[in-house]
């Protein structure tokens, strides 16, 4: 994986990643805060509206947003959106007003929604080896989840010497080292970007004609039950359910970052081995043995055996969530022509928030009114029958062989192709784009 941080631009835009993560984590912390300093013991509801609102911008802003790619310079549409996001950050610790907060999070967050697909849809042409691309997706994957585990340890120690309202002045600057990054990489001239009326859904229609895609979303669907789970009700569990500590609620958390982890390294090897199909497939089933263990152990009732069977599932969530997502990347890479990128990754960061909006409200609902158990069983159920649906989508069966005579030797798509008289011969999964013409699946 170091050997794609030699690539000067790729590392530009990764470390831009990896200060606005850290600045959002500080936020985060920062945020929950704000909200008991003004709401109190209401600081629960004003948290999960405020969560609500960066779904719906999720999944409202982001097709939009890839459809003006082909308007917006790919810079101008990063660099501001991370000034925006700095602006309402800067805000924040300013405000008086619960609906104040309301307004400058769905600010943050649309901006959020523009450049996070933007990004996505960048980074395989910066590295367009697939080879290098994974590597990319697994440092990204292990970004994501060093910062869910960095960042409040360092709001932690941050808050022995500063106020809380100063976390945000950690956001700020986590958003405008980002954008200084992103000014100083040299980005590569990207495709035409479809236009017309069609253009905010071209990358939602992309995943309703495309199998793979579909199996996706069914797939996105499983890891969004999963994921609603611990993040929802891992207080519940540990404090309620267990008895245990406040500090235990992180060390639960910790578990789950940590089996995503270990997954995101060991994939990059594993995927040069495996189909996508068969990698992502075996994580998403993994979740309904994960679900069926669960339940078991919900319910009233501490003792040791509980409590590590609580961390054994966290770890085996997050395990299998990270073996669907991280190779997510490589499958949109595939199935979208580089011109239809932009609205796909945007069209696949707004629809896997759609399943987090559903999700997340079950998950939380279901347990304060039906218990523990009766969450898990619902949720393990959604879960299994995504898995299942996704398996029955994605077609097993690869391409038929065939040759590209038109590509000259060193061209991305034929790496590791056999060179024959005719040209490069090789098979592939079906994919829907200018080398390969006729519509597939």
């Amino acid at each position: 994986m170091p050997t794609v941080l030699r690539d000067r631009t790729y590392r530009r835009l990764f470390t831009a990643q990896v200060v606005a993560l850290l600045g959002t984590g500080l936020a985060t912390v920062a945020l929950g805060l704000l909200a008991y300093d003004l709401a109190g013991a209401r600081a629960g509801s004003v948290l999960g509206t405020a969560l609500a609102i960066k779904m719906v911008a999720y999944v409202g802003i982001a097709p939009v947003i890839g459809a003006l790619g082909a308007r917006i310079p790919r810079r101008t549409l990063l660099v501001g959106s991370d000034l925006l996001r700095a602006g309402a950050a800067s805000s924040l610790p300013f405000v008086t007003q619960v609906w104040q907060v309301y307004v400058l999070i769905f600010v943050l967050q649309a901006a959020s929604a523009a450049f996070t697909p933007t990004f996505q849809a960048l980074v395989p042409d910066v590295l367009p080896a697939e080879r290098d691309y994974t590597r990319a997706l697994t440092l990204s994957r292990l970004a994501y989840d060093l910062e869910s585990l960095f960042s409040p340890a360092l709001a932690a120690a941050l808050l022995t010497l500063m106020s809380y309202h100063r976390l945000f002045l950690g956001t700020v600057g986590g958003f405008l080292a980002s954008a200084v990054l992103v000014v100083s990489a040299v980005l590569p001239k990207p495709a035409a970007v479809p236009r017309g009326r069609g253009a905010a859904t071209a990358g939602i229609r992309l995943f309703l004609v495309t199998p793979s895609l579909r199996a996706l979303l069914a797939l996105d669907l499983a890891v969004a039950a999963a994921s609603a789970t611990v993040t929802v009700n891992t207080v519940v569990y540990v404090r309620d359910s267990l008895g245990r500590g406040t500090g235990d609620v992180a060390f639960a958390l910790g578990a789950y970052g940590a089996g995503s982890m270990l997954v995101a390294l060991l994939l990059p090897r594993l995927l040069d081995r495996l189909a996508d199909r068969t990698v992502m497939l075996a994580g998403g089933l993994l979740l309904t043995p994960v679900f069926v263990g669960l339940a078991v152990i919900s319910g009233p009732g501490g003792g040791s055996w509980r409590w590590a069977a609580l961390l054994g599932s966290w770890a085996a969530f997050g395990a299998a969530c990270s073996t669907v997502l991280t190779p997510t990347g490589r499958l949109i890479r595939r199935a979208a022509p580089p011109e239809e990128r932009p609205p796909a990754y945007a069209a696949q960061f707004s629809l896997s928030h759609a399943c987090w909006l559903l999700t997340y409200p079950l998950a939380g609902w279901l347990g304060a009114a039906a218990g523990l158990r009766s969450a898990v069983l619902v949720l393990g159920a959604l879960a299994a029958a995504a898995a299942i649906a996704a398996v029955r989508m994605w077609p097993a069966v690869d391409a038929p062989a065939h040759v590209h005579p038109e590509l000259p030797a060193g061209h991305p798509h034929v790496a590791g192709a056999a060179r024959t008289a005719g040209g490069w011969r090789h098979s592939h999964r079906p994919v829907r784009d200018a080398l390969h013409p006729a519509p597939a699946g």
